[in-house]
């Protein structure tokens, strides 16, 4: 469950949806901060130079990106027009934004979320996710145990996820690590 499917080949499920379905809207939810950001790269690096709908809610984080040298490309409101404008077409929202009644004004959105956890199969079905896209904020554990194993440490701080493991891992390959118990601090929800 901590390795996750190429970041790359999860943008391409959705573009082949929107090819498979142009009657409808794709309304991914992605959180605000980082996440939209960073689908909207991989869309834009997956060929995808149409204009990609966002929630008023991303707008100043968007701009903020591209003043600090982040290209996102074409990006348009997705308040404007009439409902049949956005068939075919890929709209970004919060996550609680996909679910509310805002949401309506798409044509029989394809309902997707950008998430490490929509590898659980519960998770997705939980939030009626018709297209899961396992996009995490996190490094997998692959990319977690080979980053430590470039680094090589002197000591490996680990602050939240399943510390045992990790933890084991580090003793194994001769690193010398502890959790850190962070006062104030829990796991996230979601990833």
């Amino acid at each position: 469950m901590f390795r996750h499917p190429p970041d790359r080949d999860e943008i391409a499920r959705l573009l082949r949806s929107v090819a498979q379905f142009p009657e409808r809207a794709h309304l991914v939810g992605a959180y605000a901060l980082g996440k939209a950001q960073r689908v909207i790269r991989l869309l834009r690096e997956a060929g995808w130079d149409r204009a990609i709908y966002v929630h008023g809610a991303l707008e100043r984080l968007n701009a903020l990106y591209e003043k600090h040298g982040v290209d996102l490309g074409p990006l348009a409101p997705a308040t404007t027009g009439k409902k049949t404008d956005f068939a075919g077409q890929i709209i970004i929202a919060p996550p609680s934004a996909t679910q509310d009644r805002w949401s309506r004004r798409f044509p029989d959105p394809v309902s997707a979320f950008a998430s490490g956890w929509m590898q659980v199969r519960a998770r997705a079905r939980q939030r009626g996710c018709e297209l899961p896209l396992v996009i995490s904020d996190h490094a997998d554990w692959d990319e977690l145990t080979q980053t430590v194993d470039e680094i090589r440490p002197g000591e490996l701080w680990i602050t939240h996820g399943r510390e045992e493991a990790l933890a084991r891992w580090a003793e194994l390959h001769g690193v010398p690590a502890r959790a850190l118990a962070l006062v104030g601090y829990e796991d996230e929800d979601e990833g």
